[in-house]
């Protein structure tokens, strides 16, 4: 039975926020196993878990055509996913049509190499690539076993493929502050925004959070005094709040999940790669989205008008100390 059109309303939450931005996790796999997001002998769900690619394509039409206009593909890392490209032809219909204003994946670089020119050719644009140095020896120790010159040759064939890069690194202490004015240099001198992220407490990976933790505030208080910063108005539709670095003429963003929270705007949901779809990545809570797709689709768009309009005001991370494990989860379940 179709649904009437005229309940296809844009999705908004009780706190009158409307949900324009979906990220959509691809898998948990990662060809990584990064000390802040994963343990290192990981357990990941079984495959037969996992949404179809027609699943979550089918999904992501749904979230469309109530009112979402910006989709970011995740994981785990989404470019290990059999069938990433077909799924990613497939919404690129969206872009062409003016449904969706931006398709866009965070990834980890390894695989960029490979798919640059077929993101390129189906309308993605910009890419996130996650770096938290330049040092190969303190690459592979936060990687557990990455090669930095993959990921190097991934920003390289992205930029030449027409796409455009921001960085992110996890902000912590030790090695990474002596190292983050040479990521400031890199990314700047490729003309690549740099984004600077508190860690969170997801997901028990094996690394003490309490000896690694380095709040923002406390890492900008340093980098002013050897930078000309000052704020932007900047922003791309996430938390980020960017700043201007004079010498380089960059720009250098800052998400401060833990010492400031940025939920009151928030207009995000994020859905597994499993069908579970989560409000607020800073919570628990999530309803299956799978069961209803089986269903008509007045079903569907029923559940998932309660899910949304159910988000939480915010996250509770800040509540916690950061030693303190507030979501059980791995980030690679979601990603960031």
């Amino acid at each position: 039975m179709p649904l009437d059109v005229a309940r296809l309303r844009p999705l908004s939450d009780s706190f009158g926020r409307s949900v324009t931005y979906l990220r959509l996790s691809l898998t948990d796999r990662c060809d990584l196993r990064c000390t802040y997001c994963m343990a290192e002998n990981m357990v990941f769900m079984p495959k037969r878990n996992l949404l179809s690619i027609a699943e979550l394509a089918r999904l992501s039409d749904v979230f469309i055509r109530r009112g979402v206009r910006k989709l970011r593909l995740t994981g785990g890392e989404p470019l290990v996913r059999k069938g990433v490209m077909d799924l990613i032809a497939e919404l690129s219909r969206h872009l062409e049509t003016g449904a969706l204003e931006e398709l866009t994946l965070t990834t980890n670089g390894t695989q960029l190499a490979r798919y640059a020119d077929d993101l390129a050719k189906y309308g993605v644009r910009r890419v996130n690539v996650s770096l938290d140095t330049l040092d190969p020896a303190h690459y592979r120790k936060i990687t557990r076993r990455g090669d930095l010159e993959k990921v190097l040759n991934g920003l390289d064939a992205a930029q030449t493929a027409g796409l455009k890069v921001k960085l992110n690194a996890i902000a912590s202490r030790g090695a990474f502050e002596s190292e983050l004015d040479s990521l400031i240099h890199f990314a700047h001198g490729r003309s690549m925004d740099l984004t600077l992220i508190e860690e969170m407490p997801m997901g028990a990976t094996g690394q003490n959070r309490a000896e690694t933790f380095l709040p923002l505030d406390e890492l900008r208080a340093g980098l002013a005094r050897r930078w000309t910063l000052a704020p932007l108005a900047h922003a791309t539709g996430g938390p980020a709040r960017y700043l201007s670095v004079a010498e380089t003429g960059g720009r250098l963003g800052f998400i401060s999940p833990m010492s400031c929270n940025f939920c009151a705007l928030c207009n995000r949901v994020r859905l597994s790669a499993a069908g579970r779809l989560f409000t607020c990545m800073g919570q628990e809570g999530s309803v299956d989205l799978r069961p209803a797709l089986e269903q008509d689709e007045d079903v569907l768009d029923a559940l998932l008008r309660r899910a949304v309009s159910a988000k939480p005001q915010g996250h509770d991370f800040g509540a916690h100390n950061i030693s303190h494990l507030s979501i059980r989860r791995f980030m690679s379940a979601l990603g960031g």
